[in-house]
């Protein structure tokens, strides 16, 4: 049965107050109920009138417990109670009063069962985002979106706040946040995308996104051990995926610290390995920790074929611009008439730019991909940039000094003929 809520007559809040608490004491008579709704709406009202916005919003909420906890209570229904009482931020009479009003209703909506009504609670919360002036109470509603997201467990949940993700580098700039706030809110967009599918890439960003927020500064000694599980999980995500074959998690101390981690340091082994090393480093490792790998979830002959071609860029890294087609196969483990096949397959995935010399045998290697991009290959990004803009200043003066040289020819010209 549909709760009509009406606010043609009287004051919203109070007609909010006289509905809910009329359906609160429903089933106690008359007699009873009826002193106790005018005694709601008496206190409701004294509220309104002396501007306690706060005690407002406390009543308010209280008398609207029992819809929230009804699951047959209507939607819209429940949908109009919540945003006459998120309208009251805007009443407040500063921004620390309309924050404390948004801390009780974020308290209220993500208290409730984790499958009650997930989609009608995030759409408030998100309502009542747009209506605060805080930017720090921005922020903080935001998360206790992304909190009843994956307390919910539910595609339906995630679809609502996953459409958001592509702005969090904005919204990071925009509310102000320091590390720790960041922290928190990257680790609550990757336990939402964990599960989602087709999202893998994205949960790879913000695992990388998390894990940065870790300097391994004092600061941080406490906090980064609890990173480790989501250490580890970037590490795996990266050697499943097969359009990853850069990163910077070996730069990363919150990674960094599972290698004299007893349970995680065979993860962070695996991750030099893809990163540092070839397919001989990998089967070795594979011979004695095929447990571990299937436990994560890892398919050997993909790990294989990732692990071919991660060889494939480090043999392109180590040779002068040309590949002999033997020192392909020594290193990919392979027979000479399939080397053809992962030069096209390396291509195909953007990893490598190169032409192939049948006839003597070679690879001529113009671009390859980088595994790990640090800051010996920043610094050597910047000596060739530098070289490069010395040549084009040189070519620009010598432009000139031929202009100049040529200009005075046909100036002396002119002059003779005259």
């Amino acid at each position: 049965m549909a709760t009509i809520v009406n606010t043609t007559e009287e004051e919203p809040m109070l007609a909010v107050v006289r509905s809910t608490a009329q359906l609160a004491w429903a089933d106690a008579g008359p007699e009873v109920a009826d002193p106790e709704v005018a005694r709601l709406c008496a206190e409701a009202q004294q509220h309104l009138l002396a501007g306690r916005w706060l005690d407002m919003a406390t009543l308010m909420l209280a008398s609207a417990d029992l819809l929230l906890l009804s699951p047959s209570a209507p939607d819209k229904d429940l949908e109009c109670i919540l945003t006459v009482i998120c309208n009251l931020v805007t009443k407040a009479g500063s921004e620390d009063e309309a924050l404390e009003i948004a801390k009780l209703i974020c308290a209220k909506l993500t208290h409730q069962p984790p499958a009650d009504k997930p989609t009608l609670r995030i759409k408030v919360l998100f309502s009542l985002y747009n209506l605060l002036p805080s930017l720090s109470g921005k922020a903080m509603v935001y998360r206790k979106a992304l909190e009843v997201a994956a307390a919910a467990a539910g595609k339906a949940a995630a679809d609502c706040v996953v459409p958001t993700f592509k702005n969090i580098d904005a919204f990071v700039a925009y509310w102000g946040i320091g590390k720790p706030e960041q922290r928190e809110l990257f680790l609550a967009v990757t336990r939402i995308l964990k599960d989602h599918k087709g999202m893998t890439k994205d949960y790879f960003k913000f695992l990388n996104k998390y894990l940065a927020t870790f300097d391994g500064s004092a600061d941080d000694a406490d906090a980064i051990g609890a990173a480790k599980e989501e250490a580890a999980a970037a590490i795996v995500e990266f050697v499943k995926s097969s359009d990853l074959y850069q990163c910077d998690l070996l730069d990363m101390p919150a990674v960094a610290q599972l290698e004299k981690d007893d349970k995680y340091q065979p993860v962070y082994e695996l991750l030099k390995i893809f990163l540092t090393q070839r397919l001989e480093s990998y089967l070795a490792f594979q011979t004695a920790n095929s447990t571990l790998l299937q436990g994560y979830g890892l398919v050997h002959e993909e790990c294989i074929t990732k692990m071919r071609l991660m060889s494939l860029l480090d043999l392109s890294g180590h040779c002068s611009g040309e590949i002999p087609y033997s020192a392909i196969t020594k290193a990919l483990e392979i027979n000479d008439d399939e080397v053809e096949y992962w030069i096209v397959k390396a291509i195909s995935s953007k990893i490598l730019d190169c032409k192939v010399d049948q006839l003597n045998q070679l690879v001529i290697v113009s671009r390859h991909t980088v595994r790990v991009f640090g800051m010996p290959q920043w610094q050597s990004l910047r000596s060739k940039l530098g070289v490069w803009r010395g040549n084009i200043a040189n070519a620009i003066n010598t432009i000139q000094a031929n202009k100049v040289t040529e200009d005075g020819g046909q100036g002396m010209q002119g002059l003779m003929i005259r």
